[in-house]
């Protein structure tokens, strides 16, 4: 008799953008001329750089001459990409990484939900809340978090509440935790910790050998000068800090897919007996044993980020977004709303009107406006009473959204 991972059955409902997916396709089915506006999903709309389409296309056409034919390549990436990601996203910060602390992956949504294969089942977890559902899924998934309390949170998790309360910075746990994921630009409140806050993070982390899973999949879209891009620029992060990054945000890469994650040398976790590990060497083995490598097409063209004509084209890119957030912020301000985010990151996260739950104003925008966005208790339970609009869409389409919420919405 084969025997499920019961652990998966702890899982609550489906996959939050799966249930926004299914709400919106019976609205749409029942309402087929319904034009709807899709501002839920952080998926970006404007095209890869052409940059990076010319380098994709002289890979393919190396791919079709048997000289220059690739097959398996590293598991870990290129060389060619790795040392560009060094030089530029790095090295120019003051932050020294050699090669192999740098590993090339399909997505920072597979490694952040895979690095917790590395770490013991009975390592607590703390999470900020809201929270990228990811992390806290992928360690249900293990047997990590044990099962859902009446609150809504998992009894063995230590959540961390970001409200308008707290400025959404999250306190330091008061209870010893040994994997801390934090995720800054913050996905979903757009919010962002200063160096000195940060640092705290890291002294903690030092102070009980406990280990920073650092999502910073949203850095180039930071723009205040006091918010650091990377946790290395932390003296001591590089001893207890694991660093994942994304081209999905940065440069297109939501269908192209390509992320890495950096792993230092001196992060050490131990066994059970005290024995010290390094995570670059467990995380090289799992990567090795499971996963055969991005493909040589899609490293030439994140590659290409990196040529002066990338950086000049992404940062076009990134600017219109952001001019995106800044119109969905503006608007939703002139609404009376109350607002936050949209000025380090491409997510807006408002107060929900009328003390209406974040599923009820989820349902009453795609209704009353035929807008989507993402409720905010699909985040956790601090996030109930909030809700996410990303920037990712067309300007036109955001413009027209702002306009519907302020001709058509009943607030």
């Amino acid at each position: 008799m084969a025997l499920i991972n019961e652990n998966y059955l702890r899982l609550q409902g489906s996959y939050l953008f799966a249930e926004i997916a299914r709400r919106v396709n019976k609205y749409k089915t029942e309402n087929p001329d319904a034009n709807i506006i899709r501002l839920g999903i952080g998926d970006v709309t404007k095209p890869l750089a052409p940059a990076v389409i010319e380098a994709m296309h002289k890979a393919v056409d190396e791919m079709a001459k048997a000289e220059t034919f690739r097959g398996y390549g590293p598991e870990q990436g290129y060389s060619f990409l790795i040392s560009k990601i060094i030089e530029n996203d790095y090295k120019t910060r003051g932050i020294h990484l050699d090669e192999d602390e740098v590993f090339v992956s399909d997505g920072a949504k597979s490694d952040t939900g895979n690095i917790q294969e590395i770490f013991g089942l009975d390592n607590i977890i703390a999470v900020t809340d809201p929270v990228y559902p990811v992390y806290v899924d992928s360690n249900v998934m293990a047997g990590r978090t044990g099962v859902i309390n009446d609150s809504g949170r998992f009894e063995k998790i230590t959540y961390l509440p970001c409200t308008a309360e707290n400025s959404f910075t999250p306190e330091l746990p008061k209870n010893r935790v040994d994997m801390i994921y934090l995720c800054f630009p913050n996905n979903p409140t757009g919010m962002t910790l200063s160096k000195e806050q940060l640092k705290k993070w890291v002294d903690y982390a030092k102070q009980n050998k406990s280990i920073i899973l650092y999502d910073s999949a949203y850095e180039a879209f930071i723009r205040e000068d006091d918010v650091p891009h990377s946790i290395y620029e932390i003296e001591g992060a590089k001893e207890v800090a694991i660093e994942f990054r994304s081209f999905s945000k940065t440069a297109g890469f939501t269908g192209t897919r390509c992320a890495y994650t950096v792993v230092p040398k001196e992060v050490i976790a131990y066994t059970a007996s005290g024995e010290e590990h390094q995570l670059n060497k467990l995380w090289n083995r799992r990567q090795t044993t499971k996963f055969n490598g991005v493909p040589y097409v899609i490293q030439q063209g994140a590659a290409a980020v990196y040529t002066k004509e990338g950086q000049k084209q992404i940062k076009d890119t990134i600017d219109y977004y952001m001019n995106n957030a800044s119109i969905i912020r503006d608007g939703l301000k002139s609404l009376g709303l109350t607002v936050f985010g949209g000025i380090n990151a491409p997510y807006i996260w408002l107060k929900t009107p009328k003390s209406l739950s974040s599923w009820e104003f989820f349902d009453k925008l795609l209704k009353e406006v035929n807008v989507v966005g993402t409720p905010g208790a699909g985040f956790g339970p601090s996030g109930e009473g909030y809700f996410r609009l990303t920037a990712f869409g067309s300007k036109e389409n955001t413009e027209e959204a702002i306009q519907r919420l302020k001709s058509k919405l009943d607030i």
